[in-house]
Protein backbone atom coordinates (compact mmCIF):
# COMPACT_ATOMS: atom_id res chain seq x y z
CA UNK A 1 0.00 0.00 0.00
CA UNK A 2 1.78 3.35 -1.18
CA UNK A 3 2.33 5.74 2.17
CA UNK A 4 -0.15 8.54 0.98
CA UNK A 5 -3.05 5.74 1.43
CA UNK A 6 -1.54 4.43 4.01
CA UNK A 7 -1.57 7.80 5.98
CA UNK A 8 -4.77 8.43 4.71
CA UNK A 9 -6.58 6.13 5.73
CA UNK A 10 -4.94 5.93 9.70
CA UNK A 11 -6.21 9.44 9.42
CA UNK A 12 -9.41 8.72 8.79
CA UNK A 13 -9.43 5.62 11.69
CA UNK A 14 -8.37 8.83 13.88
CA UNK A 15 -10.99 11.42 13.32
CA UNK A 16 -13.82 8.19 13.38
CA UNK A 17 -12.10 7.24 16.69
CA UNK A 18 -12.03 11.04 18.17
CA UNK A 19 -15.56 11.61 17.14
CA UNK A 20 -17.07 8.02 18.51
CA UNK A 21 -15.50 9.23 22.11
CA UNK A 22 -17.60 12.64 21.97
CA UNK A 23 -20.49 10.75 22.72
CA UNK A 24 -21.31 8.83 25.96
CA UNK A 25 -24.28 7.20 27.70
CA UNK A 26 -25.46 8.77 30.93
CA UNK A 27 -27.60 6.24 32.75
CA UNK A 28 -31.08 7.78 34.05
CA UNK A 29 -32.89 4.74 35.55
CA UNK A 30 -32.33 1.12 36.85
CA UNK A 31 -32.34 -1.31 39.18
CA UNK A 32 -35.62 -2.93 38.74
CA UNK A 33 -36.76 -6.31 37.65
CA UNK A 34 -38.50 -4.33 34.51
CA UNK A 35 -37.65 -5.51 31.13
CA UNK A 36 -37.96 -2.32 29.06
CA UNK A 37 -38.64 -2.22 25.25
CA UNK A 38 -40.95 -0.10 24.22
CA UNK A 39 -39.87 3.79 23.99
CA UNK A 40 -41.47 6.81 22.46
CA UNK A 41 -39.35 10.53 23.10
CA UNK A 42 -41.98 13.03 22.05
CA UNK A 43 -39.51 16.15 22.39
CA UNK A 44 -36.04 16.82 24.39
CA UNK A 45 -38.14 16.82 27.77
CA UNK A 46 -41.15 13.99 27.35
CA UNK A 47 -40.47 10.58 27.32
CA UNK A 48 -42.71 7.39 27.44
CA UNK A 49 -41.13 3.74 28.11
CA UNK A 50 -43.29 0.35 28.51
CA UNK A 51 -42.32 -3.23 28.97
CA UNK A 52 -42.86 -6.26 31.09
CA UNK A 53 -45.54 -6.79 34.02
CA UNK A 54 -47.95 -4.28 32.30
CA UNK A 55 -45.43 -1.23 32.67
CA UNK A 56 -45.55 2.15 31.63
CA UNK A 57 -43.39 5.12 32.94
CA UNK A 58 -43.63 8.56 31.82
CA UNK A 59 -41.04 11.59 32.27
CA UNK A 60 -41.35 15.29 31.64
CA UNK A 61 -38.44 16.92 32.53
CA UNK A 62 -35.81 14.79 30.10
CA UNK A 63 -35.61 11.64 32.50
CA UNK A 64 -34.56 12.75 35.76
CA UNK A 65 -37.84 11.94 37.52
CA UNK A 66 -40.07 9.02 36.30
CA UNK A 67 -43.94 8.52 37.06
CA UNK A 68 -44.71 4.96 37.08
CA UNK A 69 -47.71 2.89 36.59
CA UNK A 70 -48.89 -0.44 36.17
CA UNK A 71 -52.05 -0.19 33.72
CA UNK A 72 -55.28 -1.71 36.07
CA UNK A 73 -56.63 -5.03 34.91
CA UNK A 74 -53.50 -5.38 32.53
CA UNK A 75 -50.51 -5.72 34.84
CA UNK A 76 -49.46 -9.45 33.06
CA UNK A 77 -49.35 -7.73 29.83
CA UNK A 78 -45.77 -7.62 28.18
CA UNK A 79 -45.66 -3.76 26.65
CA UNK A 80 -43.13 -4.55 24.14
CA UNK A 81 -43.73 -1.04 21.77
CA UNK A 82 -45.62 2.77 23.02
CA UNK A 83 -45.96 5.56 20.49
CA UNK A 84 -46.79 8.26 22.55
CA UNK A 85 -47.64 12.21 21.03
CA UNK A 86 -47.62 14.20 24.55
CA UNK A 87 -47.35 14.52 27.37
CA UNK A 88 -51.12 12.88 28.41
CA UNK A 89 -51.22 10.54 24.90
CA UNK A 90 -49.91 7.40 24.06
CA UNK A 91 -50.71 4.30 22.75
CA UNK A 92 -49.09 1.10 23.95
CA UNK A 93 -49.42 -2.72 22.48
CA UNK A 94 -49.42 -5.50 24.12
CA UNK A 95 -47.98 -8.61 22.61
CA UNK A 96 -50.11 -11.59 22.99
CA UNK A 97 -51.94 -14.16 25.35
CA UNK A 98 -54.35 -11.91 24.47
CA UNK A 99 -52.74 -9.32 22.10
CA UNK A 100 -54.15 -5.45 23.14
CA UNK A 101 -53.78 -1.81 21.66
CA UNK A 102 -54.63 0.58 24.52
CA UNK A 103 -54.53 4.26 24.52
CA UNK A 104 -54.54 6.99 27.84
CA UNK A 105 -55.59 10.74 27.15
CA UNK A 106 -55.38 11.39 30.04
CA UNK A 107 -51.05 10.77 30.97
CA UNK A 108 -51.63 7.32 31.74
CA UNK A 109 -54.08 7.71 34.50
CA UNK A 110 -56.94 5.61 32.72
CA UNK A 111 -56.61 3.43 29.83
CA UNK A 112 -59.08 2.79 27.10
CA UNK A 113 -58.71 -0.88 24.86
CA UNK A 114 -58.99 -0.21 21.27
CA UNK A 115 -58.17 -3.72 19.91
CA UNK A 116 -58.14 -7.19 21.61
CA UNK A 117 -57.34 -10.36 19.69
CA UNK A 118 -57.12 -13.86 21.55
CA UNK A 119 -56.41 -15.72 18.54
CA UNK A 120 -54.08 -18.55 20.46
CA UNK A 121 -50.89 -17.66 17.76
CA UNK A 122 -51.46 -14.28 17.55
CA UNK A 123 -48.24 -12.63 18.03
CA UNK A 124 -48.05 -8.50 17.42
CA UNK A 125 -44.15 -7.59 17.14
CA UNK A 126 -44.03 -3.44 16.76
CA UNK A 127 -46.13 -0.41 16.06
CA UNK A 128 -45.45 2.88 14.15
CA UNK A 129 -46.89 6.12 13.15
CA UNK A 130 -46.38 8.15 10.63
CA UNK A 131 -48.06 11.18 12.25
CA UNK A 132 -50.57 11.95 15.09
CA UNK A 133 -53.49 10.27 12.67
CA UNK A 134 -52.17 7.12 10.66
CA UNK A 135 -50.45 3.91 11.95
CA UNK A 136 -49.53 0.22 11.42
CA UNK A 137 -48.92 -2.21 13.77
CA UNK A 138 -47.14 -6.25 12.50
CA UNK A 139 -47.26 -9.18 13.79
CA UNK A 140 -46.25 -12.74 13.09
CA UNK A 141 -47.71 -14.69 10.57
CA UNK A 142 -50.87 -16.38 10.85
CA UNK A 143 -52.11 -19.13 8.25
CA UNK A 144 -48.57 -18.10 6.37
CA UNK A 145 -49.70 -14.82 6.10
CA UNK A 146 -48.51 -11.34 7.83
CA UNK A 147 -50.31 -9.84 10.19
CA UNK A 148 -50.84 -6.24 9.47
CA UNK A 149 -53.42 -3.83 11.22
CA UNK A 150 -53.96 0.05 10.43
CA UNK A 151 -55.68 2.93 11.79
CA UNK A 152 -56.37 6.26 10.77
CA UNK A 153 -58.26 8.05 12.90
CA UNK A 154 -55.53 8.70 16.10
CA UNK A 155 -55.93 4.41 16.76
CA UNK A 156 -59.39 4.80 17.82
CA UNK A 157 -60.13 2.15 15.62
CA UNK A 158 -58.11 -0.82 13.82
CA UNK A 159 -57.97 -2.34 10.38
CA UNK A 160 -56.66 -5.61 9.81
CA UNK A 161 -55.82 -5.62 6.39
CA UNK A 162 -57.42 -8.42 4.56
CA UNK A 163 -56.12 -11.78 3.36
CA UNK A 164 -55.02 -10.43 0.04
CA UNK A 165 -53.55 -7.46 1.15
CA UNK A 166 -51.27 -9.22 4.16
CA UNK A 167 -47.99 -10.09 2.23
CA UNK A 168 -47.19 -14.12 2.46
CA UNK A 169 -44.39 -15.32 5.21
CA UNK A 170 -41.91 -17.95 4.17
CA UNK A 171 -41.52 -21.21 6.30
CA UNK A 172 -39.68 -20.75 9.96
CA UNK A 173 -40.07 -16.68 8.86
CA UNK A 174 -41.71 -13.93 11.75
CA UNK A 175 -40.59 -10.41 13.48
CA UNK A 176 -38.89 -9.98 16.29
CA UNK A 177 -40.73 -7.88 19.29
CA UNK A 178 -37.19 -6.90 20.12
CA UNK A 179 -37.63 -2.79 20.29
CA UNK A 180 -40.78 -1.80 18.03
CA UNK A 181 -38.74 -0.26 14.86
CA UNK A 182 -38.54 -3.43 12.57
CA UNK A 183 -41.34 -1.17 10.61
CA UNK A 184 -41.18 2.14 9.90
CA UNK A 185 -43.78 4.45 7.85
CA UNK A 186 -42.75 7.50 5.27
CA UNK A 187 -46.15 8.16 4.51
CA UNK A 188 -49.82 7.52 5.11
CA UNK A 189 -49.74 4.37 3.18
CA UNK A 190 -46.20 3.63 2.92
CA UNK A 191 -43.99 1.47 5.17
CA UNK A 192 -41.03 -0.74 5.02
CA UNK A 193 -40.59 -4.02 7.73
CA UNK A 194 -38.24 -6.55 8.22
CA UNK A 195 -38.40 -9.79 9.09
CA UNK A 196 -36.00 -12.56 10.55
CA UNK A 197 -35.85 -16.09 12.15
CA UNK A 198 -35.04 -18.81 9.47
CA UNK A 199 -36.16 -16.38 6.72
CA UNK A 200 -34.90 -12.74 7.11
CA UNK A 201 -37.02 -10.46 4.34
CA UNK A 202 -37.41 -6.82 3.33
CA UNK A 203 -41.35 -5.53 2.65
CA UNK A 204 -42.42 -2.97 1.10
CA UNK A 205 -45.82 -1.98 -0.69
CA UNK A 206 -46.22 -4.71 -3.54
CA UNK A 207 -42.39 -6.16 -2.92
CA UNK A 208 -40.98 -8.55 -1.19
CA UNK A 209 -36.97 -9.06 -1.29
CA UNK A 210 -34.16 -11.26 0.55
CA UNK A 211 -32.21 -9.69 3.18
CA UNK A 212 -28.56 -10.19 3.29
CA UNK A 213 -28.39 -10.98 6.73
CA UNK A 214 -27.35 -14.00 9.07
CA UNK A 215 -30.52 -16.47 8.92
CA UNK A 216 -31.37 -19.72 9.32
CA UNK A 217 -32.31 -20.30 13.09
CA UNK A 218 -34.86 -18.66 14.60
CA UNK A 219 -32.97 -16.47 16.77
CA UNK A 220 -31.52 -14.51 13.42
CA UNK A 221 -32.01 -12.12 11.08
CA UNK A 222 -33.19 -8.38 11.00
CA UNK A 223 -34.28 -7.17 14.22
CA UNK A 224 -34.81 -3.42 13.39
CA UNK A 225 -34.71 -1.12 10.37
CA UNK A 226 -34.13 2.78 9.81
CA UNK A 227 -34.51 5.16 6.93
CA UNK A 228 -33.68 8.57 5.97
CA UNK A 229 -35.89 10.03 3.14
CA UNK A 230 -36.62 7.22 0.83
CA UNK A 231 -33.42 6.45 -0.14
CA UNK A 232 -31.06 5.45 2.59
CA UNK A 233 -32.39 2.62 4.77
CA UNK A 234 -29.98 0.50 7.71
CA UNK A 235 -31.46 -2.72 8.59
CA UNK A 236 -29.70 -4.42 11.57
CA UNK A 237 -29.94 -7.45 13.89
CA UNK A 238 -28.02 -10.55 14.06
CA UNK A 239 -28.36 -13.47 16.78
CA UNK A 240 -29.21 -12.53 19.72
CA UNK A 241 -28.34 -15.58 21.50
CA UNK A 242 -24.49 -14.86 20.17
CA UNK A 243 -24.31 -10.94 21.20
CA UNK A 244 -20.96 -10.41 20.33
CA UNK A 245 -20.66 -11.89 16.90
CA UNK A 246 -20.97 -9.47 14.20
CA UNK A 247 -21.11 -11.50 11.30
CA UNK A 248 -23.52 -10.09 8.75
CA UNK A 249 -25.29 -8.13 11.46
CA UNK A 250 -26.07 -4.93 9.42
CA UNK A 251 -25.92 -3.43 6.07
CA UNK A 252 -26.92 -0.57 3.93
CA UNK A 253 -28.96 0.81 1.22
CA UNK A 254 -28.72 4.01 -0.46
CA UNK A 255 -31.37 2.99 -3.31
CA UNK A 256 -34.23 2.71 -1.31
CA UNK A 257 -33.89 -1.14 -0.39
CA UNK A 258 -33.02 -2.06 -3.97
CA UNK A 259 -29.22 -3.43 -3.36
CA UNK A 260 -27.45 -3.62 0.06
CA UNK A 261 -24.05 -3.65 1.22
CA UNK A 262 -21.86 -4.42 3.69
CA UNK A 263 -20.17 -1.84 6.22
CA UNK A 264 -16.50 -1.16 6.08
CA UNK A 265 -16.74 -1.44 9.99
CA UNK A 266 -19.69 -2.70 11.07
CA UNK A 267 -21.41 -2.62 14.94
CA UNK A 268 -19.61 -5.19 17.44
CA UNK A 269 -22.43 -7.20 18.21
CA UNK A 270 -26.09 -8.09 17.67
CA UNK A 271 -27.72 -5.12 17.60
CA UNK A 272 -31.99 -4.52 18.25
CA UNK A 273 -32.77 -1.34 17.55
CA UNK A 274 -31.05 1.25 14.96
CA UNK A 275 -32.21 5.01 14.89
CA UNK A 276 -31.65 7.79 12.37
CA UNK A 277 -30.13 10.89 14.33
CA UNK A 278 -29.24 14.25 11.66
CA UNK A 279 -26.96 14.87 8.99
CA UNK A 280 -25.12 11.36 8.36
CA UNK A 281 -25.08 10.35 12.28
CA UNK A 282 -26.86 6.92 13.43
CA UNK A 283 -26.83 5.46 16.45
CA UNK A 284 -27.65 1.45 17.59
CA UNK A 285 -27.91 -0.20 20.41
CA UNK A 286 -27.79 -4.15 21.66
CA UNK A 287 -27.15 -6.75 24.46
CA UNK A 288 -23.51 -5.59 24.42
CA UNK A 289 -23.57 -1.96 23.65
CA UNK A 290 -24.06 1.16 21.25
CA UNK A 291 -22.61 1.84 18.25
CA UNK A 292 -22.29 5.53 16.58
CA UNK A 293 -21.99 6.12 12.46
CA UNK A 294 -20.98 9.49 11.63
CA UNK A 295 -20.75 8.79 8.09
CA UNK A 296 -23.86 7.12 6.57
CA UNK A 297 -23.71 3.56 8.12
CA UNK A 298 -20.51 3.04 6.27
CA UNK A 299 -18.58 3.13 9.62
CA UNK A 300 -19.25 2.16 13.27
CA UNK A 301 -17.76 2.84 16.93
CA UNK A 302 -18.12 1.19 19.77
CA UNK A 303 -19.20 3.78 22.11
CA UNK A 304 -20.49 2.47 25.14
CA UNK A 305 -20.93 -1.44 26.56
CA UNK A 306 -23.98 -0.53 28.36
CA UNK A 307 -26.88 -3.32 27.67
CA UNK A 308 -30.08 -1.76 25.93
CA UNK A 309 -32.84 -3.01 23.52
CA UNK A 310 -34.42 0.33 22.49
CA UNK A 311 -32.88 3.92 20.84
CA UNK A 312 -34.82 6.42 20.05
CA UNK A 313 -34.69 10.41 18.95
CA UNK A 314 -37.19 13.03 20.18
CA UNK A 315 -39.76 13.40 17.48
CA UNK A 316 -39.40 17.22 17.91
CA UNK A 317 -36.05 17.81 19.30
CA UNK A 318 -32.68 16.34 19.37
CA UNK A 319 -32.33 14.07 22.44
CA UNK A 320 -31.45 10.75 22.26
CA UNK A 321 -32.87 8.16 24.62
CA UNK A 322 -32.06 3.92 24.82
CA UNK A 323 -33.93 1.88 27.46
CA UNK A 324 -33.59 -1.85 28.22
CA UNK A 325 -33.30 -4.42 30.82
CA UNK A 326 -33.28 -4.46 34.31
CA UNK A 327 -35.45 -1.00 34.15
CA UNK A 328 -32.45 0.24 32.70
CA UNK A 329 -32.95 4.06 30.67
CA UNK A 330 -30.49 6.29 29.29
CA UNK A 331 -29.74 9.21 27.33
CA UNK A 332 -26.93 10.11 24.79
CA UNK A 333 -24.62 12.56 25.49
CA UNK A 334 -22.57 14.90 23.20
CA UNK A 335 -19.32 15.88 25.15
Amino acid sequence: MPLKTSYLLLLLSCLLNLSARCQTIQILSAGTKTSLRGLSAVDDQTIWVSGSAGTVGKSTDGGQNWQWMNVQGFEKTDFRDIEAFDAQTAIVMGVASPAYILKTTDGGQTWKKLYENRDTSMFMDAMDFFDAQNGMVIGDPLQGKVFIAKTQDAGNTWQTLSDKEQPTAATGEAFFASSGTNIRMFSKNGFVFASGGKKSSLFMPGLKKDLPLIQGKETTGANSIAIKGKKILIVMGGDFMTKDATTDNCFVSTNGGMTFAAPLVGPHGYRSCVEYLKGKNWIACGLNGVDYSTDEGKNWSWISKESFHVCRKAKKGNAVYFAGGGGRIGKLILN
